[in-house]
């Protein structure tokens, strides 16, 4: 089964393919040490071939060679160097003292034909154990040209024992390599996995909210994946404010047309009058469901949106909050002069129209007043109460979310703050000010195109 770690991964290649490239180099280096044996061995036989050519005289009509030579070995018994000389018709006419007690079927086997004048010929007879130097001349005696092999054989025990004592030091040393290759290679993985590590523990940190992004330096190949994944974090944490957020204003949303519903059990409404009520309110709530979610994974930015007109929104929404406010008996004073029209999705109006016109029936005594003026190609939406009031070093901190200036009333103080978010879509404003009425006023401009 494979290691699921990165660091074992690399390291059981390495165990794999070290054995591999180093015992193929060793078995190349085995084979040019052994080449360079036998070709040091040609050597050595071909000076003792012609030792023996050199110590060789004519007696007569034939070649003598002394049973003394320069190399002492040729007289020992299986002293493992061994002299031959075959004729033209194959005879063994001369052998060494070592040669006694050889076999004959070693003797029989070599081969002295096929050799023309000058040319030598070396082999090995592993099956007996020797290295064979052979080497034709043609000698002239009484007039007459003869045909000559001069055979030197030796014992292969020198070059064996060369060969094994190699090998011993080549995989000795092979193995320590390998050894030491694999401690460079563990430390050098782990310091080139080391911004793996860091990057990991900066992700852990992350996850105990010790820190709220990755920091530091990382290679190029990782700085890559640390840019994209503290991209995806933001990304991941603004996707998860805004649904919070979006929970907040859909229970925020929902509020009105609850009361709605329950402000109906005091009212003498007929069945069908009630059923009405609670069908058209279940219907703003599904529609403000709707608007919710599409809120919540909708990117910023304004979109395109058909116009739509102002003055049945906020006529829809002061019906209903009269209902809601029944007990308060507020007047309402509408001036909506002038069909006025605005590029802006009917669902966004309402959630800000309805959360501003609610502030003011919330926070107001008696009296609410809604105007409408146009400039600038701006619309300007005036809504006034007589309550209160706000002071201005409070007017910015209750557009932020959460944020309330009368935590006496009922409420979670994100109506304005949805508010503030629906006009920066639309390039709109909201500012705070003192009504004629002795409130607040909250002034709405949104571009009329």
């Amino acid at each position: 089964m494979m290691p699921r770690a990165l660091r074992a991964r690399l390291l059981l290649a390495s165990l794999l393919l070290l054995p591999v490239f180093f015992g193929l180099t060793g078995f190349a280096l085995q084979q040019a040490f052994h080449h360079s044996l036998e070709a040091a061995e040609e050597e050595r036989l071909k000076l003792q071939v012609y030792l023996i050519l050199g110590a060789a005289e004519l007696q007569g009509d034939r070649i003598m060679i002394p049973d003394t030579l320069q190399e002492p070995r040729y007289a020992q018994v299986e002293s493992g160097l061994y002299g031959f000389l075959h004729d033209s018709k194959d005879t063994l006419v001369w052998y060494s003292e070592s040669a006694k007690l050889i076999s004959d079927t070693l003797v029989e086997t070599l081969e002295v034909d096929g050799l023309k004048t000058g040319d030598s010929r070396f082999y090995h007879m592993p099956e007996y154990g020797v290295f064979v130097y052979q080497f034709a001349l043609l000698w002239e005696i009484s007039g007459r040209e003869h045909s000559y092999v001069f055979t030197v054989l030796e014992s292969d025990n020198q070059v064996k024992t060369e060969q094994k004592a190699f090998n011993a030091r080549l995989w000795g040393w092979l193995g320590a390599a390998i050894f030491l290759f694999l401690l460079v290679e563990t430390a050098l993985i782990r310091w080139g996995l080391k911004p793996l590590t860091r990057l990991a523990e900066d992700l852990k940190r992350i996850e105990l909210g010790q820190s709220d992004k990755l920091t530091g330096e990382y290679p190029t190949e990782v700085q890559a994946v640390t840019d994209n994944l503290n991209l995806l974090i933001s990304n991941e944490r603004l996707q998860r404010e805004r649904y919070r957020n979006t929970l907040g204003d859909l229970a925020h949303s929902l509020k009105t047309p609850l009361a709605v519903i329950r402000g109906a059990r005091q009212e003498r409404l007929s069945f069908d009058e009630y059923k009405a009520l609670v069908t058209d309110q279940a219907g703003r709530m599904e529609q403000i469901v709707q608007y919710q979610l599409s809120r919540a994974v909708k990117s910023q930015g304004r979109t395109l949106a058909k116009k739509t007109t102002v003055a049945p929104i906020i006529e829809r929404m002061v019906a209903a909050l009269n209902k809601v406010y029944r007990d308060k008996n507020i007047e309402v004073t509408l001036t909506l002069d002038g069909e006025y029209q605005l590029p802006a999705d009917e669902r966004d109006l309402m959630e800000l129209l309805g959360n501003i016109l609610e502030n003011a029936y919330k926070y107001g005594h008696s009296q609410v007043a809604v105007c409408f003026s146009n400039g600038a190609g701006m619309l300007q939406i005036d809504i006034s109460d007589d309550g209160d009031g706000i002071s201005p070093e409070l007017r910015q901190t209750i557009l932020r979310r959460g944020e309330r200036a009368d935590t006496s009333a009922p409420g979670q103080g994100i109506g304005l703050s949805v508010a503030v978010d629906i006009l920066s879509s639309y390039d709109g404003e909201l500012e705070i000010g003192e009504s004629t009425l002795g409130g607040a006023l909250f002034t709405i401009r949104m571009p009329l195109n």
